[in-house]
């Protein structure tokens, strides 16, 4: 099995900061980077009900890309606070998810779906989100791995919180054999929802467990958003390799986020 690909990591987070701009530009628009092209839009609602833009599917001779943006509205965060459980009736045995991720995750699933039926199987399939994306990244990918012609998909995940329940958990993990849910240690979300959860009133408990293998990242902005942000994390992967950062941004105008300031080369 192949490892943790830093490169892969930080072009699919630049990947997920477009879908920032894609939800932040009135029409849409968002830099598609070489030599990918755009398949579809995602779309589902959130709780109070409004169809909002969720992210994109795209693809290259090669490769697809589900991407999944995070919480950037108020029925977002609504639904965000919907952390009782209901069963993931996509995958059997699949256990039990949260229920304002998977509400949404169920209204975007069959225009996903009607996107991966015009990608060739033959492609490697790539899915990625930030925070809440990260979350429905990981609904997709178990339910993409095992009702879909893309079996095998890639995943890598930033500062997502925890989807679903140990079994849920599991059965991820037995599914999906390349994934990596990159967190940031000083990043609260990555942390929640806790891991026993007793709702107020009723006294019914819920168990969240995060699916299989995290890569640690460890950077303090000085604030929740400075630790959270698609940029940060974007910046913290760049400084590793940041020719390979700045051979990517000048590809491609426009599509890393700005935060990252590559350090001179030498002469």
């Amino acid at each position: 099995m192949e490892g943790f690909n830093n490169r892969t990591a930080i072009f699919l987070a630049a990947v997920c900061s477009q879908t920032y701009a894609q939800w932040n530009n009135p029409d849409g628009a968002f830099v598609v980077p070489r030599p990918f092209e755009f398949v579809g839009e995602i779309r589902s609602k959130s709780l109070l009900g409004e169809s909002e833009k969720f992210g994109f599917v795209l693809q290259s001779d090669t490769h697809a890309i589900i991407a999944f943006r995070g919480t950037s509205s108020t029925s977002d965060w609504a639904s965000d606070a919907l952390v009782s459980q209901v069963k993931f009736k996509f995958v059997r045995n699949a256990g039990m998810t949260h229920r304002g991720f998977t509400d949404i995750y169920s209204g975007a699933r069959a225009g996903i779906s009607s996107c991966l039926r015009r990608i060739s199987p033959d492609k490697t399939l790539y899915v990625t989100g930030h925070s809440l994306g990260g979350a429905l990244a990981t609904l997709c990918a178990l339910d993409s791995a095992a009702g879909t012609k893309f079996r095998h998909p890639v995943v890598y995940t930033y500062a997502a919180p925890r989807a679903g329940d140990p079994d849920f958990a599991k059965a991820y993990d037995g599914k999906i054999a390349r994934s990596f849910r990159v967190c940031n240690s000083f990043d609260v979300v990555t942390h929640l929802p806790p891991s026993t959860l007793t709702m107020p009133k009723t006294d019914r408990t819920f168990y969240y467990q995060h699916v299989r293998r995290s890569e640690q990242l460890s950077f303090h902005n000085g604030s929740v958003a400075g630790n959270h942000g698609i940029g940060s994390y974007y910046a913290e992967l760049a400084a590793r390799d940041p020719l390979f950062a700045l051979q990517l941004s000048e590809y491609n105008p426009g599509f890393c986020p700005g935060t990252f300031t590559p350090p001179p080369l030498d002469p």
